[in-house]
């Protein structure tokens, strides 16, 4: 499957800051006295610095290439700044007419409560370990969301300057990360009351996460921005929907219902996305193709391509695996997402290129078959699957 993992998933420095220096923690007897336990409360030795420190770069080189769009084209965000408001807000829902997460839980007010977290625990049952597997690694997806609206906000002529900003670009980023937080609580409640998954461990993989960040080389390009997350929000749709049909397979009709409602959700998100690269295909296509063509050449990663869960070192590749075996997420979906971006912009159609234009043109309107070929040998070439403990399930192990 290596040639395949390439393709598989799309929906960083580690800049925190520590002490340095630890104070001298006096003794008292056998004990600690209050002042040293809260010393040491507060502060972080420097081994375990250098051990938080080192767990950030054992993923690959970051990149280093930043505000690659060109200073005139910032005046097109500016002048779109209208646009946006009739034609990008509109796919964004009024908070009260928001599904919230409590709709789909047992209602902790009822004398039914304990009741309805029977019932929960009953329909999950029988979902297999490998689906909790991906379930989980979707849910951590979704709850390193800070991570996300921090990447919108160093784009180039969108970002939210003040963290208040009345643009429509800054409007859409703070009201599109409110949507997406219900998707985290959501799932993260559902597992918890499920019982049958470690959250302690999950709860460390989070943090870890959100501590990484991501490196999807967008150089606060909002071009390559766009293409990204137009391409993201469809392979996150893609994953929820099959993750809803899994789960209503299996039986657990409550849990279809709450990835499906997240689906419908992302796939609000990915019709805004698509249609603001519509608009700037419409009226800069020479920049908008070439953008498309490096993002496709960098090969569109997963947010959480830096999953670490303090033991694994290799767990996003070993969760993406498990979700191209389940059929949630595969590089035939990779390929139909290229595909269905090629058509919905009519790149193919496109005139009064640039000689790089062309170049880049030809390059995403071929790639799609060179992806389904590279898939198709992989799979020939595929051996009996491994089988890897995840600690999220208490280290049961889960073929690949």
């Amino acid at each position: 499957m290596a040639s395949s993992q390439e393709f598989l998933f799309l929906k960083s420095p580690l800049s925190l800051k520590f002490p340095l220096i630890v104070p001298s923690t006096p003794k008292v007897h056998l004990g600690y006295s209050k002042s040293s336990m809260a010393s040491s409360a507060m502060h972080t030795s420097s081994n375990e610095l250098d051990n938080m420190i080192q767990t950030s770069r054992v993923h690959k080189p970051r990149s280093h290439i930043t505000h690659s769009m060109l200073p005139e084209k910032l005046e097109i965000f500016k002048s779109l700044e209208g646009w946006a408001e009739k034609n990008m807000l509109p796919y964004l829902k009024p908070v009260e007419k928001c599904w919230q997460p409590q709709q789909f839980l047992p209602d902790p007010t009822s004398e039914e409560f304990w009741n309805q977290v029977e019932e929960l625990r009953k329909s999950a049952v029988d979902l297999p370990d490998e689906f909790f597997v991906v379930l989980i690694g979707d849910m951590i997806t979704e709850e390193a969301l800070p991570t996300y609206q921090s990447m919108l906000n160093t784009w180039d002529g969108i970002r939210d300057e003040t963290c208040s900003s009345l643009t429509p670009w800054a409007i859409w980023i703070r009201a599109w990360t409110a949507e997406e937080n219900r998707h985290g609580d959501l799932l993260n409640k559902y597992l918890y009351l499920s019982g049958r998954v470690n959250m302690r461990q999950i709860e460390k993989t989070v943090q870890y996460l959100i501590g990484s960040g991501m490196d999807i080389q967008t150089e606060n390009n909002p071009y390559l921005g766009f293409i990204y997350t137009s391409f993201q929000e469809k392979a996150t749709f893609i994953s929820h929907c099959n993750t809803a049909r899994l789960a209503k397979h299996y039986g657990d009709t409550n849990l279809a219902r709450i990835c499906g409602i997240i689906a419908s959700d992302e796939k609000r998100h990915e019709v805004a996305y698509t249609t603001v690269m519509e608009k700037l295909f419409e009226i800069d296509p020479d920049a908008s193709v070439i953008a498309f063509a490096d993002m496709m050449h960098k090969k569109i990663s997963m947010p959480a391509h830096w999953l670490y869960d303090g033991h694994d070192e290799d767990l996003f590749v070993h969760f993406s695996l498990v979700a191209q075996r389940l059929g949630v997420y595969t590089a035939e979906d990779y390929a139909d997402i290229l595909e269905f971006l090629v058509a919905r912009w009519g790149v193919e159609k496109l005139i009064h290129l640039s000689t790089q234009g062309r170049k880049a043109q030809d390059y995403v309107c071929g790639l799609s078959l060179k992806i389904r070929r590279l898939a198709d040998r992989a799979q020939l070439r595929s051996k009996q699957k491994l089988a890897i403990p995840f600690s999220w399930i208490f280290n049961k192990p889960v073929k690949l």
